[in-house]
């Protein structure tokens, strides 16, 4: 299973990004997770841009596509979702990208809640499917933990690894109904996934 992981942040030392790591590390075998640094390349979405998008746009929405699903970390500015979040999403609605792309949303803070609500607002706006069940807010901020430090954190691993447990019990669903269409339709194999 390809999952593409976006963080909400271009900090150097950002704890969504932290805890995005940290999730690789605790994710099953059977996933693959990939974290994008093509969100930082992207410029100022511009709609007269969109029938010839720059080549970082034209690479997320080629990942995106190659994701059986998307893993989103994103903080909270001034009540609201990053600039940087919003500008990557932003430049995908005209392209239906995240139409039933199953997304988890992951809220380093529980005082995040403006932010988190709004970006699951945003995304199901879009069409995603966002997995309720691993979406999980998890007490980073203000604890002091680093990459490692989540990792070894009894609880918060916990948490993280049974949120990715979810996403194999719904993927595991939806393949099922999946494999059942595709079969009906005739349609096999999948896209690669390009990094």
């Amino acid at each position: 299973m390809h999952i593409l992981a976006l963080c909400g942040s271009l900090r150097t030392q950002s704890l969504n990004a932290a805890l995005l790591r940290a999730i690789c590390r605790l994710a099953p075998a059977t996933m693959q997770i990939h974290i994008s640094d093509t969100i930082a390349a992207l410029p100022l979405f511009n709609p007269d841009l969109e029938d010839d998008a720059p080549p970082a746009v034209r690479l997320l929405r080629q990942q995106i596509l190659a994701a059986d699903a998307l893993l989103i970390a994103s903080p909270e500015y001034a009540h609201g979702i990053t600039s940087v979040m919003k500008n990557a999403l932003d430049w995908m609605v005209s392209s239906e990208d995240l139409v039933q792309k199953p997304v988890v949303v992951l809220n380093a803070s529980p005082r995040a809640s403006h932010a988190d609500l709004a970006l699951r607002e945003v995304l199901s706006v879009m069409s995603a499917e966002i997995i309720d069940a691993a979406s999980i807010t998890v007490p980073i901020i203000g604890a002091r933990l680093d990459e490692d430090g989540i990792v070894a954190h009894a609880d918060i691993a916990a948490s993280l690894t049974g949120a990715m447990k979810a996403v194999e019990v719904y993927w595991q669903l939806r393949g099922l109904n999946s494999a059942a269409n595709a079969a009906d339709a005739g349609v096999v194999g999948g896209a690669a996934f390009p990094l």
